[in-house]
């Protein structure tokens, strides 16, 4: 046998013994008389001891040995004179008898060390090599670890995981599909799932009762970092459900994640209190928050609330005073940043020039301070006196060492500026505590948006979610379509959204009239949908569903702002695998096999 021991498991109660070891050379140390090497596999680190007294022939061959080389080696494990506290092993050493080099290595592009002097895209290149290293090691670690805490808690549930096609027809609703060509039907393609949605919509008419899978899925969409051409989803489905019954279903889920990985049992009213967002009226439940009220008071559906900077409207209070910009804008709105009246001139025209950056697109801000003597200051001290800066103040529940900033403009893009404002600031302020959780629903989001590029209302989350039972009229009233709300919600934890789904479509009639709202014809629909729609003329089930992005679960339970460190080969952020070259050209043969022309 290669082995009959880890690199991570030997400690003084093994001494004596004879054990056999194999890993890689992490380093290595020569002090002469004596060599030692660190050997290290995936479950830890062991030292070697050569000695040039007992063994000089075997010695030498150690201090021959290279980094990264692979080796096995047998010896008598002994406790170490001077021993390493910082690892589990560290009381220990091996006193080698026999030293067997089972492959050599080149010295590798970067060290194999957890701050590893690698940049990203040399780590990328050798993702093989960066494995090795402990943290990506500790993050694939944590992966495996979750999806095994998933796949128990949704089977006790009497969830069935159940596989769904990977190569399935393209639809033109949502982001754009990789396609894949068919060789044996030429001129038509296949497409890579975006996400299971019809299928397992399926499974629910075919009466499977709850489903889920932890699937791949793929979009070809523009990346950052939080998002790869290829994904993974917990993806979820159950029968004879209400929107309450979803919550509570995978609420409890992301719970058990909590209390099983990082020890946080929100089932006790305490784990709240490192965040001010409980609710009593939800017990112990997750705080639940309108799409309306999260717009209204942090600008973005997935509102961060581990801090406070509620936003404040001042229309009624800044209009009619002369100041130009505010009198003509839609809506003026603004943040409290507490304790924050010292910020220098500096620091506010940096916080200016953020908000001006092409990314936010504001056209500038206007900040007062409320100075600890009461006073005030601000950069439209022309417009407003200081009895109007105070009303103002009061309306933001300011106090002395406040600072309050204010943008103007039209109403939903403010907000949405503002939302980066609050964040940046709260960023700098030290108030986005990774280990600090304040998960949330966000609920009632609108069913349709409104796309001035085309003109049309498009579907806020896919075809098949079902509006709120009492806005079902609304559909027959076109000037009121921006008004039905969707029986969806989302998973939001610390301003990401983990997870996201609705309850469902499941009568004919309500889903032919739902796409006719979104343009299809009749011929249109049955061409992309027909399969289930006639489907549900058998007796669908009232169904709703769910799906968390697992990498970003993965990354949050991490306290990565990356998903790719929790991605065993990941992409880079042009959608490219650097270490295997792809995407890449293909063979002419192959091109003319399928029929592609390609245009030069």
């Amino acid at each position: 046998m290669y082995r009959t021991n880890t690199c991570g498991e030997l400690r003084l109660a093994y001494v004596g013994q004879t054990v056999t070891l194999a890993g890689w050379v992490q380093r290595s140390r020569d002090l002469g008389g004596m060599t030692f090497i660190d050997l290290r596999d995936r479950y830890g680190i062991t030292q070697l001891a050569f000695n040039m007294e007992t063994n000089a022939p075997l010695c030498e061959q150690a201090r021959k040995l290279g980094r990264e080389y692979v080796i096995q080696v047998t010896g008598k494990v002994i406790e170490r004179s001077s021993k390493n506290t910082k690892i589990p092993t560290g009381e220990i050493e091996i006193e080698v008898s026999e030293l067997n080099i089972l492959n050599e290595a080149q010295t590798p592009p970067f060290t194999i060390e957890d701050q590893s002097d690698g940049g990203d895209d040399l780590r990328m290149r050798y993702r093989y090599l960066d494995i090795r290293r402990n943290p990506v090691r500790r993050n694939l670690e944590l992966r495996h670890r979750m999806a095994m805490l998933v796949r128990n808690y949704l089977s006790a549930e009497q969830f069935l995981e159940i596989e769904t096609p990977m190569l399935i027809k393209s639809t033109p609703e949502g982001a754009r599909d990789f396609v894949v060509p068919s060789r044996m039907n030429p001129g038509e393609f296949y497409a890579l799932p975006q996400s299971p949605q019809q299928y397992k919509q399926l499974l629910m008419v075919a009466g499977m009762d709850r489903y889920f899978q932890i699937v791949r899925c793929f979009r070809d969409e523009d990346l950052r970092a939080d998002r790869q051409p290829e994904f993974t989803q917990i993806d979820c489905e159950m029968s004879f459900v209400e929107q309450e019954d979803v919550l509570q279903m995978f609420e409890g889920l992301v719970k058990h994640l909590f209390k099983e990985v990082k020890g946080i049992d929100f089932n006790d009213a305490s784990a709240y209190s490192k965040f001010k967002i409980h609710n009593s009226q939800f017990g112990n439940q997750f705080p639940r928050m309108t799409w309306h009220d999260a717009m209204r008071l942090y600008g973005s559906d997935k509102p961060d609330v581990r801090f406070g900077m509620q936003f404040v409207e001042v229309n009624d209070v800044v209009k009619g005073h002369g100041f130009g910009l505010f009198d003509s804008a839609e809506l003026v709105v603004g943040i409290n940043a507490e304790g924050c009246a010292e910020y220098t001139r500096k620091q506010l025209d940096a916080l200016t020039d953020f908000v001006k950056r092409p990314q936010v697109g504001a056209g500038g801000m206007v900040y007062i301070k409320y100075n600890a003597d009461g006073t005030f200051k601000s950069s439209v001290d022309k417009f407003y006196t200081p009895e109007v800066l105070k009303t103002i103040a009061d309306k933001f529940n300011a106090k002395p060492g406040d600072l309050m900033l204010l943008l103007c403009g039209p109403a939903m893009k403010t907000r949405v500026q503002l939302c980066a404002l609050r964040l940046e600031v709260a960023s700098q302020l030290g108030l986005r505590n990774p280990d600090v959780y304040a998960p949330l629903w966000v609920v009632d989001f609108p069913l349709l948006e409104w796309d001035d590029e085309t003109q049309r209302y498009y579907a806020m989350h896919h075809p098949f979610t079902a509006p709120k039972s009492e806005d079902e009229p609304l559909l027959d009233d076109q000037s009121r379509w921006g008004d039905i709300r969707a029986n969806a919600y989302d998973m939001v934890i610390n301003g990401v959204e983990v997870g996201g789904g609705s309850i469902r479509i499941h009568d004919r009639i309500l889903q032919n009239k739902m796409f006719h709202t979104l343009g299809f014809t009749d011929e249109s629909a049955a061409a992309q949908f027909g399969f289930l729609m006639d489907a549900f003329t058998y007796g669908a089930p009232p169904h709703a569903g769910l799906a968390f992005g697992f990498d970003r679960l993965c990354s949050l339970f991490g306290g990565a702002d990356s998903i790719r460190d929790f991605i065993a080969f990941p992409k880079n952020n042009s959608g490219r695998d650097v270490m295997s070259g792809s995407p890449a050209p293909i063979a002419q043969e192959q091109l003319d096999e399928l029929q592609i022309c390609l245009k030069k």
